[in-house]
């Protein structure tokens, strides 16, 4: 069974994943760079939207160490979620599981035969740094060792590494089993958007089951960071992976938050200075913490646009108790800049498209209807376009509707033609009219005078 974990969609949602789609990039700002890094390669990268804030040889490649141990857990927490395993099952250490574990390897001396919990196995080849416990997990897990190395490379794929081989489960050194900085980051990443592995990841201290062959083990995870009695505590931390051998030296991925972001540092190559005093100075673990709060102060996610902002108004034309429109971004527009930026750096240019078009807009309006777009330009880089929606629905007036409708055919050529013609048909039915009475009063007349003369003339006749 292979367990390949995609890359999620880090929700934040759906609003910043709108906002880093369309603008996925870090303007270079004057903030105060980072120097004089302690290590052969770094990484500095905010966590949902992947940009990289600092970067040193990040595609070199370098071993890859205890990062196997990430991969491991990582798939064995993925095959807990998919209901494939079960973390509460027994597992018994095998012969088999043994086979590369020699004087160089770290152990928790988990003997053949013994059983324990698979959660208690995770925690001893995470915290415990036990490679028995990684290559019993990978045969729980795929069957054998080698089908789960297969898995983890193709793990590594899948989420977007592109030079990163694994050939082991638990990081002891092989000149074929190498990766980067950035493919680190991006493994880490992954890893920390499963609960169950920052759970197991951020513990500091964890007693596992007594079993049949011994007594509980109580491990140290050796990520410092999160020792809150430890000259190495950052309060930001959250997670971490700490790896140390001759061909890789001293390394430390680790996983930080505050209020405002998520950072993921990756310091490999590092090493320690040894003082007089016998005290020692874990550069993989400074580094790594100057690196983090580096970035913490010197950045922060900005909102420059939000889709509750009213930017613009359009005019509207017959609308039912106004003449105009609030206009208001689809997505937000949040970028991740340097804190000494000023808003006023920031340029909006607003186009409303019946007004670039010349054609009015006519009521009715529907709230979210789109009626135009924003861009946003500082220092020449564009963000956008943005569409901007109605606000608000507004209705039709009917009267003024109607009444526009019959001013706009009135005013027409052609109706003015037709009015003209209307008129002098009008004008002349009406001469007709007043022709025809005059006619008729005339005829009238005549009739009249004529029988009063026959009247007249049989009243004169001499009667017989």
């Amino acid at each position: 069974m292979v367990y390949i974990v995609k890359m999620k969609k880090i929700a934040a949602c759906s609003i910043l994943i709108a906002s880093l789609l369309l603008f996925p990039t870090l303007h270079a700002a004057a903030v105060t760079p980072f120097s004089n890094l302690e290590a052969t390669c770094a990484v500095l990268a905010e966590v949902d939207s992947g940009i990289e804030l600092f970067g040193k040889n990040a595609d070199k490649r370098h071993p890859a160490d205890a990062l196997a141990r990430a991969v491991t857990l990582l798939l064995a927490v993925s095959a807990c979620e998919n209901d494939e395993v079960d973390m509460s099952e027994i597992v018994e250490m095998t012969e088999s599981a043994m086979f590369d574990i020699g004087s160089r390897s770290t152990t928790q001396h988990i003997s053949p035969g013994e059983e324990m919990t698979l959660l208690d196995l995770m925690y001893c080849a995470f915290i415990g740094s036990a490679n028995e416990a990684c290559n019993l997990v990978a045969e729980f897990i795929a069957g054998s060792v080698s089908r789960f190395v297969t898995q983890m490379n193709e793990q590594a794929r899948a989420i977007g590494c592109e030079n990163t081989r694994f050939t082991n489960t638990h990081g002891q050194y092989s000149e074929t089993q190498y990766t980067t900085a950035h493919d680190q980051f991006l493994i880490y990443r992954e890893a920390i958007s499963h609960p169950l592995f920052l759970e197991i990841s951020g513990t500091y201290r964890y007693t596992t089951a007594e079993t049949n062959m011994s007594e509980p083990r109580k491990l140290t995870n050796p990520n410092s960071l999160l020792n809150s009695t430890s000259k190495y505590y950052y309060r930001h931390c959250v997670s971490g992976l700490t790896s140390e051998t001759y061909e890789g030296g001293y390394s430390f991925v680790a996983y930080a938050e505050s209020e405002d972001l998520k950072l993921i540092s990756v310091v490999l190559g590092s090493d320690v200075i040894m003082f007089e005093d016998q005290s020692a100075l874990m550069r993989n673990l400074s580094e790594s913490s100057r690196l983090l709060e580096w970035g913490f102060t010197s950045f922060r996610w900005r909102t420059i646009l939000s889709v509750g902002d009213l930017v613009a108004k359009a005019p509207v034309v017959h609308g039912d108790g106004s003449d105009s429109v609030n206009l208001h971004p689809e997505t937000p527009l949040k970028l991740l800049l340097d804190n000494d930026i000023p808003d006023d750096e920031f340029v909006r240019s607003i186009t409303i498209y019946s007004e670039k078009s010349g054609e009015p807009l006519y009521a009715p309006i529907e709230s979210g209807e789109v009626l135009g777009e924003i861009t946003i330009t500082r220092s020449g880089e564009k963000y956008g376009p943005i569409l901007l929606l109605a606000n608000t629905s507004i209705d039709l007036h009917r009267f003024q509707y109607i009444k526009a409708q019959i001013l706009e055919v009135l005013s027409s050529k052609m109706s003015r033609t037709i009015l003209a013609i209307l008129f002098i048909l009008f004008a002349g039915y009406i001469a007709l009219v007043i022709r025809y009475n005059v006619l008729r009063r005339r005829r009238l007349r005549r009739i009249a005078e004529k029988k009063r003369k026959l009247i007249e003339e049989s009243r004169n006749k001499p009667r017989d």
